[in-house]
């Protein structure tokens, strides 16, 4: 199996790496600090053809693969790590379950403009009784005439201070074949967005609220029995979550490096201190043997969707090594790396997000394990009984 790049991918990565290394890397440590969503990188990204990069054109993408995405999206997050979410939102994020299972119509009100960098949209999943256990959602959606009436509450949905539609799960009916999901747009009677809360990474999300809020049958994404197939558009963010993971680690990495190369202490320089090049031996190989994960899975994506079992593999490599490379280049730059002038501690926070986002590493793990068993193994007692 080859991972190398084609002629076509290495060029558009040299182009991506000019563009972000001149317009983007200078501002990364202000770009960290502000509050709300990059807009205006976000039309920039639009401008320049890296949003819906893995989209076929006749959605208003560019045609290209997932392996294209992921080097645009790597490319600029380690540049930038915030200017990272923008492709992260325009390519992976829940647009891409939208991309692949939405109408027409759906296509025409809401993907166009994400990939125009004019909107955001926000996944509605967790609960507060129903993190992990997603299965266990409570959200329901009843018929009602044409349409449906949402009832339930979601929490920690990435973007949702900023987003004006949000993919919404919901239960339809009885355990994980009820499960579909809706689109719902912000400002629909019944449909409340509650004060956001900043988080560690240093974004703000809300609380979401659904009370009798009537939807349209046209708004009905995946009906009953769509659960697998949400899932499988999952995966594309979970990947996206894991290559910012490792990008982002590199970032820090970079930071460190530049930094030991320059700094000195009892009159030499701190990449002639044998403990510190450990360090950056020991980051630089989780990192390597991370990117070959996450590149094995995208390779292997078969029509467009990667295998349940690479992604894991490749977030939890990428998750454990991206916090791994950004905790110690925090240690290896001191007090100049702890400071919020320096992105080592932004780096820091947002890996370590994503260690609990798009799915914890210890539920990966179970993932993982039962592909490795050929079984499952249910983690409800009463389910398994």
């Amino acid at each position: 199996m080859h991972f190398d790049l084609t002629e076509d991918q290495q060029m558009f990565r040299d182009n991506v790496a000019r563009f972000a290394r001149s317009e983007l890397a200078p501002e990364a440590a202000r770009r960290a600090r502000a509050p709300g969503y990059p807009w205006e990188i976000a039309r920039r990204m639009a401008e320049l053809d890296l949003m819906g990069i893995p989209l076929p054109e006749t959605d208003g993408g560019i045609g290209g693969t997932l392996v294209d995405a992921l080097i645009a999206l790597q490319t600029v997050a380690e540049a930038c790590p915030r200017s990272g979410d923008v492709i992260q939102a325009g390519n992976f994020g829940p647009m891409r379950t939208l991309a692949e299972y939405g109408t027409a119509d759906q296509k025409a009100r809401y993907l166009v403009p994400i990939l125009q960098g004019r909107a955001v949209m926000s996944l509605a999943m967790t609960e507060p009784q129903a993190g992990s256990a997603a299965t266990e959602m409570t959200t329901s959606a009843t018929p009602d005439g044409n349409g449906y009436l949402i009832n339930g509450t979601k929490i920690f949905g990435t973007h949702s201070s900023e987003a004006e539609v949000f993919l919404v799960y919901v239960r339809f009916g009885p355990g994980p074949d009820g499960i579909g999901s809706v689109l719902i747009e912000k400002g629909t009677p019944g449909f409340v967005v509650g004060q956001p809360s900043t988080f560690m990474n240093g974004e703000d999300w809300s609380q979401l609220f659904f009370d009798n809020v009537r939807i349209p049958a046209e708004n009905l994404v995946l009906g009953p029995g769509g659960f697998r197939k949400q899932m499988a558009g999952f995966n594309i963010e979970r990947l996206g979550n894991a290559a910012r993971a490792v990008a982002v680690g590199r970032h820090a990495f970079n930071l460190a490096r530049d930094h030991a190369a320059e700094r000195k202490q009892f009159g030499r320089a701190l990449c002639e201190f044998q403990g510190l090049q450990w360090k950056f031996a020991e980051m630089s190989l989780k990192l390597e043997s991370a990117q070959l994960l996450l590149m094995r899975a995208a390779v292997n994506a078969r029509d467009g969707l990667p295998d349940a079992r690479d992604t894991a593999l490749a977030k939890l490599a990428c998750n454990e090594a991206g916090y791994f490379a950004a905790n110690e280049a925090l240690q290896i730059m001191g007090g100049a790396g702890f400071s919020e002038e320096s992105t080592a501690q932004y780096c820091l926070r947002r890996t370590r997000g994503w260690m609990i986002a798009g799915g914890s590493v210890e539920i990966l793990k179970n993932r993982i394990a039962e592909g490795i068993f050929e079984r499952r193994f249910p983690q409800n007692p009463q389910k398994s009984a």
